[in-house]
Order: structure tokens, then C-alpha cells, then sequence
């Protein structure tokens, strides 16, 4: 695909500079402004913006017919040798009308054509004949391509990088769609699991107290309004999650009654502090579903937070002697929520008679404050 080069900058300045150079090393200039002087100015503007052109010409069109997979060296020595023969002829031409206001005629054109010559040890080398000067085009030839092979190595480089930090951004944006892509089942999991559990103990009521069971029901319904809330959204405050488990731990209370047991003590601090939500609830629902719950043995739960400002929920360790039916939701839903947030996993320390899941906070600034006080 052809790819426009940038370069007028670069035309521009080294136009500018060549033409500055032929006043500076041209005898010719030094001479009074004539009508002469002012043609043979014009003459050789016009060699060094077409010779420019013609060897920039030369080398993108190479570039482009000739491309990356072709063998290098043969790209560069075609380059090279078709600038070579397109400037030598081009000055050749362009000669013709030089010679004629100099000399006021063609006479002796093109042996008397001024040619560049290299000497060495007093021995004259050049590379002329027919007032074609080779060496002069192989000189054009070795600046241009010079020039334009820093340049366009320079442009590569940058559109390379460019190509890269685009193919970087995409990767994310990829990673970051199958996040939310995973995230979203995470979430459809979470919705039917806790209505199914939810409807499971309103079963239960209804054919053992009516009215508790309508309570339930009005309950359930502010509960579950938060469950789709929060569904919504990544991250939640721990205040919000801590309201919402006090109204859920609430309905499991009506079917439990003095059986189970929560316990809150967390600092105000701390209640800004964000973490993913339902996070709490999973925890809770686990606790009652694979512990044995009843007055003779109750199920206490605690939530705290401890000196590394992680959130601690804990709860004695009774599990029950039947099999639990369980959909895998819970805990490795959270520890998957975690992981797709670029969060700090979730630790489990399970003792004879205590389990306990230790939950990182993305830290709200008091709660930070909070610990380096306690540090120092």
C-alpha cells in the first residue's frame, strides 16, 4: 500500500540550503547583478529543485514497486544506479540552455561543459564524456538517497511504533471486552441463585405462618431491588453492602430465628472503601448453606476488618453431615470478580472450627489514613 511521506519541511530547508551553497561557492554570484547573472540564478534554482524531485521521485517509486520483501541490497542498487543515470542526464540537459547563456552560443557544447572532478596526488579523476558528468550524478545520487534513507527509516520507525501501541490498545480493549463479557455471566449466575434461595425459604413460610411469609415477601422485594442495582455496576461502597446485608441477614432470621447470628464491627472509616458487589451476601448464603443451623448450634458469623485494612468474614465451622446441592456459584464467584479487576484475590483460612475469607478493600483515604496511624 503506498504511504504518503511527509517530507515537504524537508524539501523546503534543503532546497534552501543547496541554493544557499552554490551563492556562497559559485564565483558567478559574485559578479554584479546582470540579466545574465539573473537567468543563469534561475537556471541553476531550477536544477536543484528538479533534481531534487527527480531523485525523490525515483527512490519512493522504488520503494513502492520494489517493497520490504524484495532482497534489500537489489532494491538500494537499482535505486542508487537509476538516480545515478536519471541526474546525470538530467544536468546534461539542463546544460544546454547554461552553456548557451554563458557562451552566447552552442559552440563547442558539450566538451566545454564544466565538470566535477576529484584530484588525488595532483592526478585529475572524473567520470565525463559527451558532457554527460557521472560523477556528478553519482554524488546526486549518494545525498538524496542519503537523505531520504534517514528519513523514511525515521517514519518507519515511527509508524511501526504507532502500529504497535495500536495493536497494544486493541489487545486491551480485547481483554477488557472478555472481562466484561465474564463479568456479565458472573452476574446472570448471581441474579437466579439467589432467587432460587430466596423462593425456597418463602416456601417453607408459607405453609408455616402466613403473615411472616408476607413480611418476607416485602422484605425480599427491597433485597432484591439492590441485587439488580448492583448488578449494574463493578464496584460497590462497603456502607452499601453493609445496609444490604443487615436487610438480607434479616430474611434469613425469619426462617432461622435464634439459630444464626450476625455480628458487625467495622469502622466508619471504612465505610467508603469499595469492593464488588453482592460480595457480603455470597458469603452469608454460603455460610447458612453448608453449616448447620438451629438454637442447640447456632451459625455466628462475624464481619470486621482487620490491621491490614482487609474486610474478615468468619463463621464457626459446623458443616452438615448430608450433601449440600450447590451450583458452584459463591465464593469462586468472587474470587473471579476479583481476578477480572486487577484486584488482590481473597484469602480462605479454615481452622476445626472456624472459616474465615479475607477480602482487600480498594482503600477510601481515611480508612488509608487510619492504617499509617496505626503503623506509626
Amino acid at each position: 500500500m503506498k504511504r504518503t511521506v511527509n517530507d515537504i519541511w524537508l524539501r523546503v530547508v534543503g532546497i534552501s540550503f543547496l541554493m544557499a551553497l552554490l551563492l556562497l561557492s559559485d564565483d558567478t554570484y559574485d559578479q554584479p547583478i546582470t540579466g545574465t547573472v539573473l537567468v543563469l540564478l534561475l537556471i541553476d534554482l531550477s536544477t536543484i529543485i528538479s533534481t531534487w524531485h527527480l531523485n525523490r521521485a525515483i527512490i519512493l517509486y522504488c520503494r513502492l514497486v520494489l517493497p520490504g520483501q524484495f532482497r534489500r541490497v537489489y532494491r538500494i542498487l537499482i535505486t542508487f544506479g537509476s538516480c545515478v543515470i536519471a541526474s546525470t542526464i538530467l544536468a546534461w540537459v539542463i546544460a544546454v540552455p547554461k552553456f548557451a547563456v554563458i557562451h552566447k552560443s552552442l559552440a563547442g557544447f558539450p566538451s566545454g561543459v564544466d565538470t566535477v572532478s576529484l584530484t588525488i596526488n595532483h592526478v585529475k579523476l572524473g567520470l565525463n564524456g559527451y558532457g554527460l558528468d557521472w560523477f556528478r550524478g553519482i554524488i546526486n545520487a549518494l545525498f538524496y538517497n542519503l537523505v531520504y534513507g534517514v528519513l523514511l527509516a525515521v517514519q518507519d520507525l515511527f509508524v511501526y511504533r504507532k502500529r504497535l501501541e495500536q495493536s497494544e490498545q486493541e489487545k486491551e480493549q480485547l481483554r477488557i471486552a472478555n472481562l466484561q463479557s465474564q463479568l456479565d455471566v458472573l452476574k446472570q449466575q448471581v441474579n437466579p441463585h439467589f432467587l432460587f434461595n430466596s423462593l425456597n425459604t418463602l416456601s417453607s413460610l408459607i405453609s408455616e405462618d402466613a403473615q411472616q411469609a408476607e413480611q418476607f415477601v416485602d422484605k425480599l422485594s427491597g433485597v432484591y431491588r439492590y441485587v439488580l442495582r448492583a448488578n449494574e455496576q463493578h464496584l460497590t461502597t462497603l456502607e452499601a453492602e453493609l445496609h444490604f446485608i443487615d436487610a438480607y441477614y434479616h430474611l434469613l432470621q425469619t426462617r432461622y430465628g435464634s439459630g444464626l447470628s450476625l455480628t458487625v464491627n467495622v469502622d466508619e472509616g471504612y465505610h467508603l472503601c469499595q469492593l464488588p458487589p453482592l460480595t457480603l451476601q455470597l458469603l452469608v448464603e454460603n455460610a447458612v448453606k453448608h453449616n448447620v443451623v438451629s438454637p442447640k448450634r447456632p451459625l455466628r458469623i462475624l464481619i470486621t476488618v482487620d490491621e491490614q485494612g482487609r474486610l474478615v468474614v468468619g463463621n464457626t465451622l459446623q458443616r452438615k453431615t448430608t450433601r449440600v446441592l450447590s451450583n458452584g456459584v459463591g465464593l469462586s464467584n468472587i474470587v473471579a470478580k476479583y481476578q477480572m479487576l486487577n484486584l488482590a484475590p481473597p484469602s480462605v483460612d479454615k481452622s476445626a472450627e472456624q472459616f474465615t475469607v479475607r477480602l482487600p478493600l480498594l482503600m477510601c483515604q481515611a480508612a488509608t489514613y487510619k492504617l499509617k496511624r496505626n503503623g506509626s
